[in-house]
């Protein structure tokens, strides 16, 4: 393999153990770590556990960009409470108001070839920037703060030719959904998406950033791209040019499996209702009235993502019954837009500002009305996600939007464009650098105090794996389950992250809202409970909160057809066994209240071997597999993570 592609020499670069085969279990050397507010509090408390003085890594920030409404003392105290525990482990710590991780990561962190883990599903966005980024559980984070390595499968590299230049009213939004409309939610499983070609040179960084931040959605590791000259554009930007490296394909790399995009022969995309994956063009569902309009997120967060709204909208109104709402993705760009005049001409239109940060992408605030259509330019439209239990969320690019905002309706904006001039934007050559709420770590730090609120509590201790149970199925699911339905996000729930008792009470609510009354009663008559799903289980957001609040439940395992990445990880961090349908035709024989008969578990998970369960309803035998990597099957028979640390480290 002399010849390499941008992910073969950043893999070989940080490579601790195996080698590039796919499919083999690799370790890498992990140079930052990203946490954000929803997953990180988890983070912390998984570091006091095991006693840590201080993060590893190069690089460790912790970011506050989730939970911003201060409905009561609980986000408040959780903030406090990061604060304080990025001084004692030694982490950059990012204010809440500074803005979007992902964002702020890229303005004044992120480096070509560096290596980056983060507890957030979309940390892959710095693949924009020639960075080899992975989004993760939370204890895969606190292994890597504590100096150990990441374990991960070597995954296959989709090689994307990009060709061409995209036309008028087409955005880099509509590259990432014309890869969705082709391989859904789970095409990408197993690969690393790596683009290259003609068509990457009019494409700036941040353009780059919206296709690697939705890579996520398409279930692959990450996404990657060259270090180039639009790289060392951005870099420039930020005064931090000196970070910059080229990083290309060698000659003559090769890939996996190829893609081929044609940038010219592109049209504007929209996601329907209820996934990212429903992609159709605008013109199929265009005269669809809307009720609301939010533009931002990580998936969007560019300087031009917000300038080119701001000049569709220019002195037009918006109609009365569209609210338009614009969530600023970092203080920076708020500066940029302000020296643009793009503030002003939002503001005029009758756009409404919210605070800089992940909003409603996450279901904290701007929940749409009811049985109403919302666009949005956002990653996520998984059912109930926007905090409206019935909402009818569509994700597309500014462009359409914009044009869609103003009409009131679905607009296709390359219609709209007909009879108005696409606006040229200019960059800046200077972007307004703002470091004013990024605090530094601390020397001598692991002397800090942590800063305890009543709803931040210790995390439980959890058992070895048990090798014999009769456990009763209390909840059969289908295929696509996400993050978001085992364990919700929202302005209700998400202030319960650090306190695991409280936040397990939603549990799996928006598809059983009886599920707690149900575990808590198998937790007495047995000792613990088991779900089963079909494929993909545990897709979307990495948060382990959808892990740690079933087994804290009594959950010991999980029966799918197949499951997302970083789900499969997180159930075996918290010692959950992750097993497979042998025979997949077999989750149509099971029912929930069903009572499973597992023996010899403890044998199975260490020689990889297929066990027999029972129904005792009617004493059929299923069979079914654990595929486990040497690092995990060690991990899970000791309970989890957590255990395996204190005992390895």
């Amino acid at each position: 393999m002399d010849k390499l592609n941008v992910t073969q020499k950043l893999i070989k670069e940080h490579l601790v153990e195996g080698s590039l085969e796919p499919g083999n279990e690799i370790a890498l050397k992990v140079d930052h770590i990203l946490q954000q507010d929803a997953t990180g509090t988890l983070v912390m408390l998984e570091l006091e556990k095991l006693g840590l003085k201080k993060a590893q890594t190069e690089v460790a920030v912790q970011y506050v960009d989730h939970n911003l409404l201060q409905a009561d003392f609980k986000n408040a105290d959780d903030h406090a409470f990061l604060q304080s525990a990025a001084q004692k482990y030694g982490y950059w710590y990012s204010r809440a108001g500074n803005g979007i991780s992902h964002v702020v990561h890229m303005e004044r962190f992120g480096k070509p070839g560096k290596l980056m883990i983060g507890s957030d599903s979309h940390t892959c966005s710095a693949g924009s920037m020639g960075m080899l980024a992975m989004g993760s559980g939370g204890l895969d984070i606190t292994t890597a703060a504590a100096g150990h390595p990441y374990y991960i499968a070597m995954p296959k590299v989709l090689g994307v030719e990009l060709t061409g230049e995209l036309p008028d009213w087409v955005s880099a939004k509509d590259i990432i959904l014309e890869m969705l409309r082709r391989y859904d939610v789970k095409g990408g499983v197993g690969y690393i998406v790596e683009y290259y070609g003609e068509g990457l040179k009019n494409l700036s960084a941040w353009d780059r950033h919206v296709i690697a931040n939705m890579g996520a959605e398409l279930g692959a590791t990450t996404s990657v791209f060259p270090s180039d000259e639009q790289t060392k554009i951005c870099l420039t930007q930020e005064e931090r040019e000196e970070d910059w490296q080229e990083i290309i394909a060698d000659n003559g790399a090769e890939y996996d499996k190829y893609e081929q995009i044609n940038l010219n022969e592109l049209v504007p995309l929209i996601a329907t209702p209820s996934s990212p994956g429903n992609v159709v063009p605008v013109s199929e569902v265009a005269g669809k009235s809307i009720s609301q309009v939010v533009i931002g997120s990580s998936a969007n967060p560019g300087l031009h993502d917000y300038w080119i709204v701001s000049e569709i909208v220019k002195g037009k109104n918006i109609p009365p019954e569209v609210s338009l709402d614009i969530n600023p993705s970092s203080r920076e760009k708020i500066e940029d837009l302000g020296k643009l005049g793009a503030i002003n001409s939002l503001i005029q239109a009758g756009a409404r500002y919210h605070q800089t940060g992940c909003m409603g992408c996450i279901g904290m605030g701007q929940a749409p009305a009811t049985n109403t259509i919302s666009l949005r330019t956002m990653p996520r439209n998984f059912p109930g996600r926007s905090g409206t239990a019935d909402d009818q969320v569509y994700l597309c690019s500014p462009e359409t939007a914009a044009v869609s905002a103003l009409h009131g309706k679905i607009t296709d904006p390359q219609v709209y464009g007909k009879s108005v001039a696409y606006p040229v934007f200019s960059e800046p050559e200077k972007a307004s650098v703002n470091r004013i709420m990024l605090i530094p770590p601390k020397e001598n730090g692991y002397k800090t105090e942590l800063k305890k609120g009543p709803n931040i509590k210790s995390l439980p201790d959890f058992t070895p794996l048990e090798n014999n149970f009769e456990t009763p199925i209390i909840l059969k699911m289908g295929d696509n389950v996400s993050t978001d339905e085992i364990l919700k996000a929202g302005a209700e729930v998400l202030p319960l992250r650090s306190n695991i008792e409280a936040i397990s009470r939603y549990a799996y609510q928006d598809i059983d809202p009886l599920f707690h009354e149900s575990a808590s009663k198998a937790k007495t008559a047995f000792g613990g409970h088991i779900v089963v799903a079909g494929e993909n289980y545990a897709q979307g957001s990495s948060r382990e909160h959808a892990a740690i609040a079933p087994r804290y439940l009594g959950q010991k395992a999980v029966i799918a057809k197949s499951y997302a990445r970083i789900g499969f990880q997180n159930l075996v961090n918290f010692g959950i066994i992750p097993f497979i349908f042998e025979n997949p035709e077999d989750l149509d024989q099971l029912k929930e209240n069903n009572i499973l008969i597992f023996t010899d578990v403890v044998k199975a998970v260490k020689a990889g071997e297929t066990i027999t369960v029972y129904n005792q309803e009617n004493q059929k035998g299923i069979n079914l597999f654990c595929k486990l990597s040497k690092h995990q099957r060690e991990i899970l028979l000791e309970g989890g993570l957590i255990n395996y640390l204190k005992i390895h480290s």
